[in-house]
């Protein structure tokens, strides 16, 4: 996968209110969300989170949104 595709998506970041942490969503890709404990660790969730979902589509035969 190019990492401009994971790179270039819309992420929102929020804390956590129930576990402290991060919680991330990527907006385009719906279901696509992932925590961390830190920013970093969240960072590299999403990044994965992107690919996995991105891979699975594709493995499926979908169509992959652009981000708006």
């Amino acid at each position: 996968m190019s990492t401009s595709q994971t790179l270039s998506r819309q992420v929102i970041i929020y804390p956590d209110p129930e576990d402290g942490g991060w919680i991330a969503e990527v907006p385009s890709l719906p279901g696509c969300l992932t925590d961390g404990e830190t920013r970093e660790e969240l960072m590299e969730n999403v990044r994965d989170a992107i690919e996995t979902w991105i891979d699975g589509a594709r493995e499926l035969g979908r169509t992959i949104p652009e981000d708006p």
